[in-house]
């Protein structure tokens, strides 16, 4: 099997590039994967042994900023995998970036519903989070309408 035909989004000549679209999936992608496995590594995340499967007790801090748990964790590195699964197809790609984008902008309402301290709190949020997942929401909302082009030209 040649390198593009393994590699399909590749032209013959092995010069056409991957799209940006499916490109800023890939990206994003490996971010969450990255982010996800920082998160059960001591010192990157601080107060690591106060680390709870879920809930707000949980008080590890990833970068000494972002309450994490160990749901948050698995949470992010699913995302990430799904992220670099979507970047196999255009379509795919834009509804991973524009839905994982809706999610992270409802993830931010929670956020700044529930109170750091409610029983609801279970994925942990703290302050910083809601703020990141504005910031996700409107960035991955953004890729994928600005690289994502039309409909028709997405299914590809």
């Amino acid at each position: 099997m040649s390198y593009s035909s393994a590699h399909p989004w590749r032209a013959v000549a092995g010069t056409r590039s991957r799209p940006a679209l499916q490109t800023a999936a890939g990206v994003v992608g490996a971010v969450f994967l990255v982010v996800g496995i920082l998160g059960f590594i001591p010192g990157v995340t601080t107060d690591y042994g106060t680390m709870q499967f879920a809930g707000h007790e949980s008080q590890a801090m990833l970068f000494g900023v972002f309450q994490v748990s160990i749901l948050h964790n698995i949470v992010h590195l699913l995302f990430g995998v799904v992220g670099l699964a979507a970047m196999r197809t255009a379509g795919a790609a834009r509804g991973y970036l524009i839905g994982g984008g809706v999610i992270y902008l409802a993830l931010w309402i929670y956020g700044l519903v529930v109170g750091s301290e409610s029983a609801a709190n279970f994925v942990p949020l703290n302050r910083a989070d809601d703020w990141l997942h504005l910031g996700l929401g409107i960035g991955m909302i953004a890729l994928g309408a600005l690289l994502g082009g039309s409909r028709s030209e997405s299914a590809r």
